[in-house]
């Protein structure tokens, strides 16, 4: 998952910055017949001082205080007088250093509340600006605690979904095994020891949140071969898995679980019975399997099984691909289809 970050270094080099063009960029236009003109310099540094002055109070202190708190009565009334107090002295010190120049060179300026309004109006915009720079820093700083909360959420309910799967496919597994001993004790051998592979799988692989989709297909043609080992030759299981499926990735045991249902359901000693199982690939596009099997669903007092198999789907699937899936279960008289598409 992406994470929004901000690095605080950065933002103070970004201040420093700022204020500096600013309270430096004057010089440009002060410079007359090469000497600066630091009387007219002082009234603009005035101004940019309480610029400053007006910014941070606001950035460090009224925002966090008020504004953060919802205290919008608090706020607006320390900023008037912030304003006030700036507008006014700022006022002062143009009647103080251009008395002289409006005596001797110029009419009467205009009234005095113009140039208070034109000051208080920039100092507004300055405490708004900084509302706005300090609202956006919050908000990457909420917005990153909330994706690294989502993350957390996600990665906790994915590894207790997980942590129920591994028990029940191996509840499955053993259930077979152990109908097996008593037929053929060589094949139950034999499972044992394909059984001990497909436990690596499980246990080691499984743990990652995606996997090569080669080690996942190997998983499957594994574990139908494992499950087949028991199975009258009159049952028809046809197995159609791409041999070489590329280089993308894909979340593990999602298909196990249609599989799973397949051989638990759709197997009877009595009855012709038939497992097709047929995976589509589109390279770096999507991955369909179709499981169709006779249906003979297990009585109330048949517990093989946790029947966990299909509501944990459904979660892995909500949490891993959302957005990006077709799930499809659906009886048809005497059968039973299942559809898993993945948009990789």
């Amino acid at each position: 998952m992406n994470h929004i970050k901000k690095n605080p270094k950065i933002e103070v080099i970004i201040h420093i910055l700022a204020w500096c063009v600013l309270f430096g960029f004057p010089f440009i236009f002060i410079w007359e017949r090469g000497d600066p003109d630091l009387h007219k310099y002082g009234g603009y540094f005035a101004n940019t001082l309480w610029f400053f002055i007006v910014f941070y109070v606001n950035y460090f202190f009224l925002i966090t205080r008020y504004l953060f708190n919802r205290k919008m009565m608090q706020f607006i009334l320390s900023n008037l007088l912030l304003v006030s107090i700036g507008a006014g002295l700022l006022h002062l010190e143009m009647v103080s250093s251009f008395h002289a120049a409006f005596t001797a060179h110029f009419p009467p300026p205009p009234p005095a509340y113009i140039f208070i309004f034109r000051d208080a109006t920039s100092l507004i915009l300055s405490a708004g600006l900084s509302v706005a720079i300090r609202m956006t820093s919050q908000w990457y700083k909420v917005e990153a605690a909330r994706k690294e909360m989502e993350k957390d959420r996600f990665e906790t309910e994915l590894k207790s979904l997980k942590t129920q799967l591994n028990p029940h496919f191996l509840f499955n597994t053993l259930n077979n095994i152990y109908s097996l001993i008593p037929i053929h004790a060589e094949q139950a051998q034999e499972t044992v020891h394909r059984l001990s592979h497909l436990l690596r799988y499980v246990l080691y692989e499984d743990t990652e949140t995606y996997v090569p989709i080669q080690q996942e297909f190997r998983f499957l043609k594994n574990y139908v071969e494992l499950m087949s080992l028991r199975l009258p030759k009159e049952i028809e299981v046809i197995c159609n898995i791409p041999d070489d499926p590329g280089n993308d990735i894909i979340a593990p045991m999602l298909f196990i679980s249609l599989i799973e249902n397949a051989f638990k359901h759709g197997i009877s000693p009595l009855h012709p019975s038939f497992i097709h199982i047929d995976i589509q690939l589109i390279p770096s596009k999507q991955v369909t399997c179709i499981v169709e099997n006779s249906y003979f669903p297990k009585s109330d007092s048949d517990h093989s099984g946790s029947g966990i198999g299909q509501d944990n789907l459904h979660k892995r699937i909500a949490l891993l691909y959302p957005n990006r899936h077709t799930l499809l279960f659906e009886q048809r008289e005497s059968t039973y289809f299942a559809q898993l598409t993945i948009y990789i």
